[in-house]
């Protein structure tokens, strides 16, 4: 894998819930990268869209977890081995440069933030299960976990 990677939300979603069928692929892609040295990164837009999708009622496709739950997941993220990016004026700029250029629309604005971050903090891989997310954007290289190994 690269030297720098953005974990995307599907990914922080995936590796808290045990339960989950993707889980131990998530789990192991993590750990095989850490392994070889590449650095993982999140940003906050990750955790808004972890905290929207955990705190979500089940019935709505969510987690259906309490506040208190969730916030302990996020304290897990903010103290495990991933870094988180800063959200700057240079990010937003880019942001908006990148929904223009790209017709970017609806829930695809938020790909596009998470893109936007890492062009300016110079990340071009992401960690997703939602590869056909971000290929639209030149230099960013989407990184399936079943291939995270490669």
């Amino acid at each position: 894998m690269a030297e720098a990677v953005l974990v995307d939300t599907n990914i922080l979603l995936r590796i808290a819930r045990r339960d989950d069928p993707e889980h131990a692929l998530v789990k192991n892609a993590l750990v095989q990268s850490l392994s070889a040295g590449t650095t993982h990164y999140y940003t906050q837009q990750n955790i808004a869209e972890f905290w929207r999708t955990a705190t979500r009622p089940v019935d709505k496709n969510g987690f259906g977890l309490s506040v208190t739950d969730v916030d302990m997941l996020v304290q897990t993220i903010e103290a495990g081995m991933l870094l988180l990016v800063e959200d700057t004026e240079a990010v937003y700029h880019e942001w908006r440069r990148l929904v223009v250029a790209h017709s970017v629309a609806g829930v695809q604005v938020h790909d596009a933030r998470l893109v936007a971050a890492m062009r300016v903090h110079d990340i071009r891989h992401i960690l997703t299960l939602n590869t056909k997310d971000s290929e639209r954007y030149p230099n960013v290289t989407p990184v399936d976990p079943s291939e995270a190994h490669e």
